[in-house]
């Protein structure tokens, strides 16, 4: 089953301008790092910059290079196991909690691995390329962007790690303008269709389109404040076991959690750490940082649920897919800047738990050979979340997109939209 792309079929320069666009994205992100930084991991679930960039041109140079020009020489024969991330089908991986030990290859060494890779690239745009590596190339790009995110997630966790609270960026003046009123829209349900049909680029994971029945439900107005989630925890919701799914309640007993991920309580007084440093805490900024399992008990203590995939993505209807993304450069979930639409800041800030398991849709076939491999195989104990977040580049992002995290997962830019 193949992957359509949004590019028209005779248009081979306009894939190779994204191409090189994207490429440079990630070089720009990854410039504002010492090569100390580039090399460090700090979680198991973590992985050091140098590797993003290295993996993600070993994407390339494995599933469109190695394919197109069998006399083509590897850069580095030894990459095929340093930078292979969880392709079995391709062949060993180096061990994913140690990736923070490859001191060698230096980041200059990485650098001159992305430029080999792109200069075969060129010359793959430049000759007549298979019309079937098209679908592989833009997959790698929309692999790419993910890695851009990911990399942004990973160094924010590395730096929080830091008692020198480093700045990744400088921060941009923020506003902290008060949040409009939450309130809930109704939506009628039915039979609606969820999915992403032929026309543009999708992962194999968000087709194929198909027709789901609705009850009726509500989604609230906008996503759940920083403010709203402190009266969460000045009501002792991480102490009441009663608003707690099991498995959550164990892990927030075992991990000691009594607030999200990066809020730290300071003489009294609650800061947030970010990709900009340490800040006190913006009040009317959406929540951030928080588990499936925190989202949950916040609903249940709000008198709510979390929504389904299905509601979300049947309510974001005709709503335009504009909002706080990366290009921003804020890094950070910002306060509503238009209190005008019904459902606000669905596209952007935070990623929105729902309720869904991240499961196949029916009639779902994953992509023949390696491919296959990308999404299909991680569809068990993870949850969808849907809309994208601050640091989600805005062109990547569609509203039948399908992220998803394990429900302890913390480190990911989550947050929380109720429904009823």
């Amino acid at each position: 089953m193949s992957t359509v792309i949004a590019t028209p079929v005779n248009d081979v320069d306009l894939v190779a301008t994204r191409y090189e666009a994207i490429r440079a994205q990630s070089i720009a992100l990854a410039r504002r790092l010492s090569a100390e930084d580039s090399c460090v991991q700090s979680m198991d679930d973590a992985s050091p910059s140098k590797w993003h960039l290295a993996h993600t041109s070993w994407f390339f140079e494995t599933f469109v290079l190695e394919v197109h020009n069998s006399n083509y020489s590897p850069f580095d024969p030894n990459y095929r196991v340093l930078f292979n991330s969880y392709y079995n089908s391709i062949g060993e991986q180096y061990s994913r909690p140690h990736r923070g030990l490859l001191t060698r290859p230096s980041l200059e060494e990485i650098y001159s691995y992305r430029d080999h890779v792109d200069y075969h690239m060129s010359l793959f745009f430049d000759q007549k390329p298979d019309r079937e590596l098209w679908d592989t190339i833009e997959i790698g790009l929309h692999h790419e962007q993910q890695h851009q995110e990911l990399l942004l997630m990973d160094i924010k966790h590395l730096f929080s790690c830091n008692p020198l609270s480093p700045e990744y960026v400088a921060p941009i003046a923020r506003s902290n303008q008060a949040a409009k009123t939450l309130t809930f829209y109704d939506f009628p349900g039915g039979n609606v269709q969820v999915g992403a049909d032929r026309g543009a680029f999708s992962f194999d994971n968000e087709r194929p389109r198909h027709p789901q029945i609705l009850q009726e439900y509500a989604l609230a107005s906008r996503p759940i404040t920083n403010l709203e989630f402190l009266e969460f925890i000045q009501d002792g919701a991480y102490n009441n076991p009663l608003l707690w799914l099991a498995d959550g309640w164990a892990t927030i007993r075992k991990f000691s959690w009594e607030a999200p991920m990066y809020w730290r309580k300071i003489e009294n007084k609650w800061f947030e750490f970010t990709l900009t440093g340490l800040h006190e805490l913006v009040l009317h900024a959406p929540v951030v940082h928080v588990s499936y399992y925190e989202a949950d008990a916040y609903a249940r203590w709000a008198n709510a649920r979390l929504p389904t995939e299905a509601e979300w993505e049947s309510a974001a209807g005709n709503s335009s897919m504009t909002g706080n993304f990366v290009e921003n450069l804020y890094l950070q979930p910002q306060p509503i800047d238009d209190k005008n639409l019904q459902l606000s800041q669905l596209f952007g800030d935070v990623w929105e738990w729902t309720m869904s398991p991240y499961t196949p849709y029916p009639g779902y076939q994953a992509p023949m050979g390696a491919i296959g491999e990308y999404n299909g195989k991680f569809m068990s104990g993870q949850i969808v979340l849907r809309g994208g977040c601050c640091v989600t580049p805005a062109d990547h992002i569609r509203k039948t997109y399908r992220n998803f995290f394990y429900p302890a997962n913390r480190w990911q830019f989550g947050g929380i939209r109720l429904a009823r």
